[in-house]
């Protein structure tokens, strides 16, 4: 069982991609990554490429690209060297803004954008891909603004995210729903919480909504092997902020109470910089006893 070991003092590596060791891969083993990465030719100009080839991962899924399809003549072929043959968008409709970007060593089985709702579509904020038993949701919840003039938006977001989760588990699917949730659901999950009861990301609302999610049968994977304070996925861009890991944990894997035995361990990758957000991995099985 691996754990996060994010120090709360932790220096900035010298190479922005450096890694920490991943756990020993086990035979028929899957692995899944998820990173908001603030711009995908932002994060392709600060290694992106190296971190693709050092992970050995099998699905990577992406939050707020800020692209399209299109951007790849631009980038070129950076995850080919990777093994990464199927490319899934989900994109909006105002250029560089929001837009997720998932991606295989193999084509997927099926390929679902959306969740029908055009208010949430037009912004490119769902996009299911389904692997084998497994149905991996990349999503980029809304953020609520400074002034939580779109908390009601979110917060709609969030009921038709669990009301499309319940249908794929009602279906057989293993739903991992993965992504920016832009919310810090306790006071573990953000270095100053006292400061932060009127901010987005921490609002009463979002955090009661988190607590419902969780009472409906969804499990936080990370808090299932490391239930201790200091490990965050979020840092400001203001300078020794990192440094000192005043931090937020707003990205998440979840996955029904159903299938919680299917997984091997979750890690966060505080030491890749290159986004004000941090990877975060998941490990299951890649054939599921159930």
């Amino acid at each position: 069982m691996a754990k996060s070991a994010t120090p709360k003092t932790a220096k900035a590596p010298k190479n922005p991609m450096t890694l920490m060791p991943l756990p020993v891969r086990k035979a028929k083993e899957l692995r899944a990554a998820s990173w908001n990465v603030n711009g995908l030719r932002s994060v392709c100009g600060k290694g992106f490429a190296d971190w693709l080839k050092q992970s050995d991962l099998d699905v990577v899924m992406l939050q707020e690209v800020k692209a399209k399809p299109e951007v790849l003549e631009e980038l070129g072929a950076f995850y080919e060297a990777s093994g990464y043959t199927s490319l899934y968008w989900a994109t909006a409709e105002k250029n560089g803004y929001s837009g997720l970007l998932t991606m295989l060593k193999a084509p997927a089985d099926a390929v679902r954008v959306g969740l029908g709702i055009s208010e949430f579509d037009s912004e490119g904020r769902w996009l299911e891909v389904d692997v084998g038993p497994y149905t991996f949701v990349n999503s980029y919840f809304p953020n609520s603004q400074r002034d939580h003039a779109r908390l009601p938006y979110k917060l709609k977001f969030c009921e038709a995210a669990l009301k499309r989760l319940k249908k794929l588990v009602s279906q057989g699917r293993i739903p991992l729903l993965a992504g920016d949730i832009n919310i810090a659901h306790t006071e573990i999950d953000l270095a100053n919480p006292k400061t932060n009861k009127d901010n987005a990301g921490f609002l009463p609302e979002e955090r009661a909504w988190m607590t419902e999610f969780l009472e409906a049968g969804w499990v936080d994977v990370f808090r299932k092997f490391e239930p201790g304070a200091g490990h965050y996925t979020w840092w400001s861009y203001r300078p020794g902020v990192r440094e000192k890991n005043i931090g937020w944990r707003l990205d998440h894997f979840f996955v029904s109470e159903k299938h919680e035995a299917i997984l091997n361990w979750m890690i966060h990758q505080p030491e890749v910089r290159g986004s004000d957000h941090c990877p975060i991995v998941l490990s299951v099985p890649r054939v599921p006893s159930l």
